[in-house]
């Protein structure tokens, strides 16, 4: 039973059903006095049919309704804005008492991806992010991070886009394990087959590094893994990523090869996330020092091409830098990706989200 669930005992404040995962759920019907299997039917209808009407949920008892309505609620937070770039990419924007929350939709071929937010800004500070510039404001509850997945969804099914959301990223404002109880509860949602539905291999969830959190994550749950290094030792991560003083790389490497050893979703490896950036990371030595730092992790290297925002120094390698860092990382045997910018022009690309703080591309 979850070491928390004296939150869900029933009290005169209502509970947003979008905060429990199956297991909270069920306590909390049979709390209720509904059977067990009520648990599942409720999860249906919120995950499958997308209704936040318990009079609408006939397979479920008019007592247990009535409960229902009396000590709980099902909303998933609105969003106000949408923003359409030139290639597909969708941003849309929640409000939440003035604090706004970016979700990014990015149709492909053959997949289309959504990427969620965590927080509310960020409090890592790395120097080349947009969201880390804008600051901290909070942890979204489970609530906040399942509503993004849970509109998205029922706004392209109301739109009949065929290109559902088949993967899911937590690569939008935050870091994930600094809200780790809330974002693990979100994954058993995500996962659960009468929840999202999603297979494991499909979930990526990208950290800076925090390595107590991440050693939690081990032993909770399995979900692909991401490590935003962009640096190929201490003394450059020191200088673009403050975190790296609290938990250098190798403690990080350290720890990716512990979740590595008991995961299923990361049988390929797991991604390395590298920023470009001219002069800073991006010169011969630095692509070959990466590859020898990498050379016992199991790993594919994802090239991000730096995005700019105001009021930042830094400028993007260019497209020759770039092909020739990869190549070096090739020859060396990994496989080297360079990521295809999405949403630029409306400010949904990696390391632009800020939400209402700033806007990057504001001049």
């Amino acid at each position: 039973m979850n070491k928390n669930i004296n939150i869900f005992k029933i009290s005169e404040s209502k509970i947003n059903l979008l905060d429990l995962n199956r297991q909270d759920l069920r306590y909390f019907l049979t709390s209720l006095g509904a059977k067990s299997f009520c648990t599942e039917q409720i999860m249906k209808w919120i995950y499958n049919h997308y209704c936040n009407d318990f009079y609408k949920m006939f397979n479920i008892s008019i007592k247990i309704r009535n409960k229902l309505y009396e000590k709980s609620y099902i909303s998933a937070s609105e969003f106000i804005e949408e923003k359409i770039s030139y290639d597909g990419t969708i941003k849309w924007i929640t409000s939440i008492n003035n604090q706004r929350i970016e979700t990014v939709y990015i149709p492909e071929k053959k997949r289309s991806t959504l990427c969620i937010s965590s927080q509310i800004g960020c409090s890592l500070k790395c120097n080349f992010c947009a969201t880390g510039k804008a600051g901290f404001q909070r942890n979204l509850k489970v609530s906040e991070i399942i509503a993004q997945i849970w509109q998205a969804n029922k706004i392209l099914k109301e739109k009949n886009i065929t290109n559902h959301v088949t993967n899911i990223v937590f690569m939008g404002m935050g870091e994930p394990l600094l809200n780790l109880n809330n974002v693990v509860s979100a994954l058993k949602i995500i996962l659960d087959e009468y929840g999202f539905g999603l297979s494991k291999r499909r979930i990526t969830l990208s950290t800076s590094g925090i390595v107590p959190a991440l050693d939690k994550l081990r032993n909770t749950i399995d979900v692909s893994l991401a490590i935003s290094l962009h640096a190929p030792n201490d003394i450059i991560r020191n200088l673009i990523m403050p975190i790296n003083k609290k938990y250098n790389i190798s403690s990080i490497l350290n720890s990716t090869l512990k979740y590595l050893k008991y995961s299923k979703a990361n049988r390929d490896g797991v991604t390395i996330e590298y920023v470009m950036l001219d002069g800073v990371n991006d010169s011969n030595e630095n692509a070959q020092q990466l590859a020898t730092l990498l050379s016992n992790i199991p790993s594919k290297i994802n090239l991000i091409p730096w995005n700019s925002f105001l009021g930042s120094s830094f400028l993007c390698s260019n497209i020759r830098r770039i092909n020739i860092f990869a190549n070096i990382l090739r020859k060396r045997g990994f496989t080297a990706i360079i990521r295809k910018n999405r949403g630029q022009d409306i400010n949904a690309a990696c390391g632009q989200l800020t939400g209402s703080i700033i806007n990057p591309l504001k001049k």
